[in-house]
């Protein structure tokens, strides 16, 4: 991986805009070297989704209903800090942001269309159950003479 790779594609020919992410680079918690106190290697990446451009319409409006928990006045944060490096925090977070975007814009699933038992199926599941009952019926020691 070298440098920052391109836009983040979302899904089709949607990406993320560059434009529209607000960095913000902190440092991480955690345990680490000398070096860890003074390097800025946490990333929060945001995203205003309430006033995005880039999303069509219909996927804007599914985003905001299904990411309604996780928005702060119309907008997404992302945080990263796994990474040592600050610029692979803000590839991972930026993945993220795609990813979860790429979630919550997918279009629903379609409706499930029940599928019919065929009759023989079920005369022969009711058959069995009728047997079955039959021979535990029989198990049960009485009128046994």
């Amino acid at each position: 991986m070298g440098g920052m790779s391109g836009p983040y594609v979302i899904r089709g020919s949607v990406s993320l805009p560059e434009a529209e992410l607000m960095w913000r680079f902190s440092r991480s918690s955690g345990p680490g070297g000398q070096h860890v106190n003074t390097s800025d290697s946490q990333v929060e990446l945001r995203f205003d989704l309430a006033a995005t451009e880039a999303l069509p319409p219909v996927w804007k409006q599914r985003a905001l209903e299904r990411l309604a928990g996780r928005l702060v006045g119309g907008v997404l944060t992302v945080r990263a800090s796994e990474h040592r490096s600050q610029w692979r925090n803000r590839e991972t977070a930026a993945v993220r942001l795609a990813s979860l975007l790429a979630e919550a814009t997918a279009p629903p699933p379609k409706p499930r269309r029940p599928t019919r038992i065929p009759r023989g199926i079920n005369e022969r599941r009711l058959r069995e159950k009728k047997q079955r009952g039959d021979t535990k019926r029989g198990r049960s020691g009485r009128d046994w003479h």
